[in-house]
């Protein structure tokens, strides 16, 4: 692991997505608390529409970086962390997407950016688990990818896949909001889910989510006995019967599945599988990943070092 006791010769190689922007200068910041931290200039690498990340923090290990920040949303980080995971090379979090969904879930205050990149070059190393997920059936190069908050497959997904990208800049979160009521009716879906080998589900549902975090969208805690660092997935299936059904899951997602209403239930385990009986929209960390019918998920435990400075005391 780096060692944070001797800031020689350290260097941040910087990924960096060049759509996103905020009020603050990101790439003055980074060279100068770089600068007055005794580092190096920083590299700086930028994704492009073909590559959002992945390839930049593989060319970033290979060039020796000490920590590798990802400065995007979280299509970045996630790609990021792919590359970084398995290694003891730390991921540094410069939030500047919409969700900033694993720096909420870590305790980040994502609107200050000038704490976000001093912790990322200087604060303490936190490992958190990582997902791989393996799409049955997908071509070789895409078949399996890493996730570090949530999956979907089915009516999530579809809200991620038909979320209006220019209201989603006017108004944020609550774009997803505008997705998900414009795309309540639907048709279930048959789905077997397996849990650490044993079928836990095999029925008609909406929606099957795996989450590695808690909160999403809009600060909703759609997992409450998630924890990024607990060797843990947490899976909630979601199956509304009838017109009113939606009224059940509601109900159901509030009281954490506790009650005999089967429109929400929830399980746990390390590695879960979804097969469902036509393709379905999926989604990883809030990007579509086209339609899938077949999705292994595997957790990793303490795979991912991420620097960061302490979480704020209000989260």
């Amino acid at each position: 692991m780096t060692d944070n006791g001797s800031t020689a010769a350290r260097r941040a190689a910087v990924i960096i997505n060049p759509s996103k922007s905020t009020d603050v200068d990101i790439r003055e910041l980074i060279a100068r608390r770089s600068e007055e931290n005794g580092w190096g200039e920083p590299l700086w690498i930028e994704t492009t529409k073909e590559d959002p990340g992945l390839g930049q923090a593989r060319e970033a290990l290979e060039q020796g970086a000490d920590v590798v920040i990802a400065a995007g949303g979280d299509g970045t980080v996630r790609a990021v962390a792919e590359a970084l995971a398995g290694t003891d090379t730390p991921l540094g979090l410069v939030p500047m997407g919409t969700g900033n969904l694993l720096a909420r879930n870590l305790g980040l205050d994502v609107t200050d950016i000038e704490a976000a990149v001093t912790g990322a070059l200087m604060g303490t190393e936190r490992r958190i688990d990582v997902v791989r997920a393996v799409q049955n059936g997908a071509p070789d190069d895409s078949g399996e990818k890493v996730f570090l908050v949530m999956a979907g497959l089915g009516y999530d997904a579809t809200i991620m896949a038909d979320t209006n990208e220019d209201l989603k800049d006017k108004v944020g979160w609550l774009a997803y909001v505008d997705a998900g009521i414009r795309n309540l009716p639907g048709k279930p879906v048959k789905a077997t889910i397996t849990v650490d080998g044993k079928d836990v589900a095999h029925r008609r549902i909406r929606s099957v989510m795996v989450g590695n975090c808690g909160k999403v969208q809009g600060n909703v805690e759609i997992f409450p006995d998630a924890k990024v660092d607990d060797g843990l997935l947490d899976v909630v299936v979601l199956a509304p019967r009838g017109r009113l059904g939606w009224f059940s899951v509601i109900a159901g997602v509030i009281g954490k599945g506790r009650g005999k209403d089967t429109s929400v239930e929830y399980y746990q385990g390390k590695t879960v599988e979804v097969r469902l009986e036509h393709a379905e929209d999926y989604q990883l960390d809030g990007d579509h990943e086209g339609e899938h019918k077949h999705v292994t998920m595997t957790l990793e435990p303490a795979a991912l070092a991420v620097r960061m400075a302490a979480p704020s005391p209000t989260k």
